[in-house]
């Protein structure tokens, strides 16, 4: 699996899995807990992962939708 994005912002993952959702790619959301769990000082961020293989697919995406800053380069 390889990193997509990294964020705290909830409102940009619930957007990204509505166009991964669409776009029939499946994911996994790292961390979640782990955030919930160090309250709101935002320093582990959620991390939203998907096959290598689809990686290129899931950016490119994303891209199309505006939101090339938030691709992780990893």
């Amino acid at each position: 699996m390889k990193e997509l994005v990294a964020t705290n912002n909830l409102v940009t993952i619930s957007f990204i899995e509505a166009l991964l959702n669409d776009a029939d790619i499946d994911y996994v959301i790292l961390d979640q807990n782990m955030s919930v769990l160090e309250g709101s000082i935002g320093i582990i961020p959620r991390r939203i992962m998907v096959i290598d293989t689809v990686w290129h697919k899931a950016s490119r995406l994303l891209e199309e939708a505006g939101l090339e800053e938030e691709i992780s380069t990893k």
